[in-house]
């Protein structure tokens, strides 16, 4: 398996989080699970291979050019002969600069993002099957972002003003910084939950609990500390209110993660 993060290019650098590119080392099928993030991204499927997604009982194959929504509970997928993925992240809320739709819209979906962000995206996708060079596939998805800001410039304040949230959230693992927002920005609840959830996907609260089991995730696969510290260290009340909600996001116990994690969990979590 190769996994490697590439940060983007200075002019991209507040809008997304990372590239990345994960390349399969065998034609071998293996069923796998992703876990809530916290972000949205899109992904290039470059290789022969193909994944799939479950919903209700059935695995679908997933588009070409993927877009991710918030994923906000255990999603089972399949990885499907050799694979080759070029994939960009989103920070929470930037996703929503280069695109119309409410995000919130793309919730636990896997959606072909040619459909949302039309016909130039499918014109990219078969250049960079045509294009053997990282770097220069890097470049040209970097290319054709910077050309679709100028799309929802009205927006930006907004978006800015959520983003500025969204660090203050990530910062303190605490629910009294959630009670606190309101009257430090000077909204009201239900505009904050309503702005919150068109720009990032995700209800301020549920974006929190993401936030904070990640922190939890990057604990348990380190090793290092006990669950007790763990739980404590990420702001939940007790072990058991920490094991509670780490099944809830993952669908194993903290104790049991480790022997069911896959390879690209353990570097996922660790990054």
């Amino acid at each position: 398996m190769v996994f490697k993060e590439i940060l983007p290019g200075p002019r991209l650098q507040p809008y997304i989080k990372c590239f990345y590119l994960y390349e399969s080392d065998s034609d071998r099928s293996y069923d796998d699970i992703v876990f809530p993030s916290g972000t949205m991204e899109v992904i290039f499927n470059l290789g022969a291979g193909n994944w799939k997604s479950k919903k209700g009982d059935e695995f679908f194959t997933t588009p070409p050019v993927e877009l991710w929504g918030q994923i906000t509970k255990p999603l089972a997928i399949q990885s499907v002969g050799r694979n080759t993925m070029l994939g960009f992240r989103f920070y929470p809320h930037s996703a929503a600069y280069f695109f119309d739709e409410n995000v919130s819209e793309f919730n636990d979906e896997i959606v072909d993002a040619t459909h949302v962000f039309g016909p130039k995206l499918r014109t990219l996708y078969l250049k960079l099957l045509e294009t053997a060079d990282l770097n220069t596939k890097v470049v040209m998805i970097e290319d054709y972002l910077w050309s679709r800001l100028s799309v929802t410039e009205k927006k930006h304040s907004k978006i800015k003003f959520i983003g500025d949230i969204v660090s203050n959230l990530k910062k303190n693992y605490s629910d009294d910084n959630i009670l606190s927002i309101s009257s430090r920005y000077n909204i009201s609840s239900r505009h904050l939950n309503t702005l919150f959830s068109q720009y990032t996907g995700l209800p301020p609260k549920l974006f929190y609990k993401i936030n904070r089991f990640q922190h939890s995730l990057n604990l348990v696969s380190a090793n290092e500390e006990k669950l007790t510290n763990v739980a404590y260290s990420a702001g939940y009340f007790d072990q058991a209110h920490f094991i509670k909600e780490f099944k809830l996001f993952t669908g194993f116990t903290p104790n049991s993660f480790a022997a069911h994690a896959s390879p690209i969990n353990q570097v996922l979590a660790g990054s």
